[in-house]
């Protein structure tokens, strides 16, 4: 199975970064991320569909907002917050914070425990 990419330290860029930000489902899912976990993507929910989701995922990874990791047939996902803070310290924070007040990605959550 190919690998996925995942954008040096340096190489990634405040305007990807922004541009991955600027979609609801995407900043619910980098919410869901900042408890530091890790999570499996089928942990995730959102309401599209799961192409989508693999979508809005891909697009956070390329940003270099998160990592992936595969394990079998599993894959999960983590939020790079200490590769973000280091490259652009503080910008994380206050995004969350807005999203936070404003109920940006909502309804993105975690699959209930069985």
């Amino acid at each position: 199975m190919k690998r996925a990419h995942h954008p040096q330290l340096d190489e990634i860029s405040l305007t990807a970064v922004m541009a991955a930000l600027s979609d609801p489902i995407r900043v619910g899912l980098v919410r869901l991320l900042a408890d530091g976990r890790e999570h499996g993507w089928g942990e995730l929910r959102a309401p599209v569909a799961k192409s989508t989701l693999s979508h809005h995922l891909k697009v956070l990874r390329d940003a270099g907002i998160t990592r992936t990791r595969q394990e079998g047939t599993r894959c999960f996902v983590v939020l790079r917050r200490d590769d973000l803070e280091t490259r652009f310290p503080g910008l994380l924070a206050p995004v969350l914070a807005a999203a936070e007040c404003d109920g940006v990605g909502r309804q993105v959550g975690l699959a209930a425990s069985a």
